[in-house]
């Protein structure tokens, strides 16, 4: 990794969760590349206090005069972006690496802000980047040698597993399917929680049985072998009560044809978005 310092534009959830693996594996900080941070919000910095290489201002007109970071991390709101590039015209002259992980801000959308030739990482990540275990696809404008990217991959698999791809247009599907994806998992425990109450199970214990059940699995899945539907299919005894289940679940109009019209919608949703 370089020892070029590190810019960090917002230190929200995501953009913290990112400086937290950043510092747990030494990537940045202390005896890695130092970094500093633009967030207003003092509120958001208490836990990286009096961390080692980490400073922190409430504006980029207060950063050390003649600055020059070898890496920008974009990790402002979308709706915010506009306001936040406007701050980056000093540091863009330097024409570091821009990683951005803003939903719906396209490659030429930064191209347009940032100059034609700035060379621009755009990437989606996912929200168990906080706890290690994120899901991040990115891809990069022409002018992102394999160095860069390199050094891009290091940054965001800090929190969990990376993957390129060089069609942007993938990225609407992205959201649709990993960037959301959490949201449908905890929608899973909810309804997997409230179908236990609904079969006369106490509240607390359903909600407890549904939680564990999904993490567990989860779990599972990520250290297994074998395919989902092998992981299915070891579970289901024939004749027994889980098949009954699935013959529910995998009618015509059960899981499947739901799901691919959720994501069909939220991928649509992000080309929305994006034009």
């Amino acid at each position: 990794m370089t020892s070029e310092p590190l810019l960090l534009l917002g230190c929200g959830k995501m953009g913290g969760a990112l400086l937290r693996g950043w510092l747990d594996q030494k990537i940045a900080g202390g005896a890695g590349a130092p970094v500093h941070v633009i967030e207003p919000n003092a509120e958001a910095m208490r836990e990286f206090a009096g961390a080692p290489g980490v400073s922190h201002v409430a504006r980029a007109e207060d950063l050390p005069a003649g600055i020059k970071p070898g890496i920008v991390l974009l990790a402002v709101k979308p709706q915010m972006m506009d306001q936040g590039l406007a701050t980056m015209t000093r540091i863009a002259a330097a024409k570091p690496l821009f990683l951005s992980i803003a939903a719906g801000k396209t490659l030429a959308y930064f191209a347009r802000h940032l100059g034609a030739d700035a060379a621009v990482v755009r990437s989606m990540p996912n929200t168990p980047a906080s706890v290690g275990r994120g899901a991040t696809v990115a891809v990069p404008n022409r002018h992102v040698g394999a160095a860069r990217r390199s050094q891009a991959d290091r940054l965001l698999g800090a929190v969990g597993e990376v993957h390129w791809v060089e069609d942007e247009g993938l990225l609407d599907a992205v959201t649709a399917l990993s960037g959301g994806g959490p949201a449908y998992v905890f929608l899973l425990i909810e309804v997997l929680a409230q179908a236990g109450i609904d079969a006369g199970l106490p509240a607390e214990l359903a909600k407890r049985l549904a939680r564990t059940t999904v993490c567990g699995s989860g779990e599972l899945a990520r250290l297994s072998p074998e395919e989902p539907a092998t992981l299915r299919q070891n579970v289901t005894s024939p004749g027994g009560t889980t098949l009954e289940a699935l013959k529910v679940l995998m009618a015509p109009d059960g899981l499947q044809p739901l799901f691919t019209r959720a994501i069909a919608a939220a991928t649509r949703r992000s080309r929305e978005l994006a034009g």
